[in-house]
């Protein structure tokens, strides 16, 4: 998983405003209050308002992913962003704004590295209890490479290589049973490259024959590894259910 500065994140926030912003087009709206303080009646009144509250919903999304939304002291943040439209610079001049971000990302960053490499550990000593009870049960095989399936149904087509093209169904769930991708959620089978997916994947493809459906238990060195992946923790076992409905000949 990539880790990102608190700086990487909020430059992020900006880009991804300035660019909304850009392919956006703000209607004239009707005159109308929010709470007691606000009121839109111009154009340009209803694009402040909410070029502040995308700001806002931006930014506070940002620093959940950072880990820090819950201490954030948001009026602080209020009140820096009105010395920064008036061009207050007395509390703080530039050098000093890019010095405490950068200071206080660097620290941030330790933490949630920290936490990741935490996390990696408690998936991986999970994982291999997983593992070692998982491979005693009826039906479950096991590979040289660790890689453990269970046959579901049994088809009488032709078995893929490396170089084919697969079109499947697939259910992927983690140790606590959450679906993190599913085909068959999305009622659409998917269709790719033999040799382009996860080691578990590549290796237990080729076990089975078109109309084959088996249940794929994946250690994570054959899956995302101590990295893991945008919905995936790191060292993270992961179970598939997977249909292979057709293989494609490569050349």
């Amino acid at each position: 998983m990539k880790k990102r500065t608190l700086l990487t994140i909020i430059t992020g926030i900006v880009i991804l405003t300035a660019g909304y912003l850009a392919g956006s087009f703000f209607p004239m709206m009707k005159t109308f209050k929010i709470g007691s303080s606000i009121s839109l009646k111009t154009e340009i009144d209803s694009f402040s308002y909410a070029f502040g509250l995308y700001q806002g919903g931006a930014t506070l999304a940002g620093l959940n992913q950072a880990m820090i939304g819950n201490e954030f002291p948001k009026g602080n943040f209020i009140s820096g962003v009105e010395d920064g439209l008036n061009e207050n610079k007395e509390i703080m001049d530039q050098m000093a704004v890019e010095n405490v971000i950068q200071n206080f990302s660097m620290k941030q960053q330790e933490k949630m590295m920290q936490k990741e490499q935490e996390k990696a550990e408690v998936n991986l000593a999970d994982g291999v209890r997983f593992l070692e009870t998982n491979k005693t049960r009826a039906g479950v095989s096991t590979t040289e490479s660790g890689l453990q399936y269970e046959v579901l149904a049994r088809g009488n087509g032709i078995s893929p290589r490396e170089t084919d093209s697969l079109t499947v169904h697939y259910t992927g769930t983690l140790l606590d049973g959450k679906v993190f991708d599913s085909s068959v959620d999305r009622g659409e089978p998917i269709t790719f490259k033999l040799g382009q997916v996860i080691k578990g994947w590549t290796e237990g493809l080729q076990l089975m024959k078109e109309g084959d459906k088996f249940k794929f238990f994946i250690p994570s060195d054959l899956a995302y590894g101590p990295s893991g992946s945008r919905s995936i923790e790191p060292n993270a076992v992961l179970t598939f259910e997977v249909e292979l409905i057709k293989v494609i000949r490569g050349k």
